[in-house]
């Protein structure tokens, strides 16, 4: 890594590098498209829908703070999809593919939103889930990163990608981004 600083340079350059489409694949600037990612959160709390949030192992854990903070925060109603027994059930009798996409079916309704965090853009089970949301009528955001060409980035109303090529750099830019979110409904 040759050091500290060259690692926060790395970063740095990574973030200066997202980019964000919307469901047309059309470049939005990121400032702007955060704004509308802020909009869209105030009506949803404004209407008392919900914000699902999903992701897999460290995508997972991020997913859950995120939840976590936006509730207590921003007084929105957020799930996270972690009950261990859920998830195992679902495994075991429908697919690993499904653990987000069975109950996602069952509770998201026109207005409410799902946040899915996918370092690769390529987990069967996130891509699904996204699919479902959108059936829905859900509004999709979705955070990737590596490949620019992931399937997932293609699957939201709003799509962040920074071009990181490892799971650590991946992960430190979305969190950064979920927190830029956070803070923008909160301070």
């Amino acid at each position: 890594m040759n050091g500290w600083n060259t690692h926060i340079d790395r970063l740095k350059k990574i973030l200066e590098s997202m980019t964000v489409t919307d469901s047309s694949a059309a470049r939005l600037d990121p400032e702007a498209a955060m704004t509308l990612w802020k909009d869209l959160t105030h009506t949803i709390r404004e209407k008392g829908k919900t914000i699902y949030f999903i992701g897999n192992g460290a995508s997972a854990s991020m997913a859950s703070h995120i939840s976590a903070d936006i509730e207590k925060n921003y007084h929105v109603r957020a799930e996270v999809f972690t009950d261990l027994s859920l998830i195992t059930a679902i495994a075991n009798d429908m697919g690993y593919d499904e653990i987000f996409a069975e109950p996602i079916r069952r509770k998201v309704c026109t207005g409410d939103m799902l946040v899915a965090i996918s370092s690769s853009g390529r987990s069967e089970n996130i891509l699904k889930a996204a699919a479902e949301a959108k059936s829905l009528g859900g509004t999709v955001v979705t955070l990737s990163a590596m490949d620019g060409g992931n399937p997932l980035r293609a699957m939201g109303d709003l799509n962040f990608h920074v071009p990181a090529a490892t799971f650590g750099l991946a992960e430190t830019c979305h969190a950064a981004i979920l927190h830029y979110w956070i803070d923008l409904m909160t301070l």
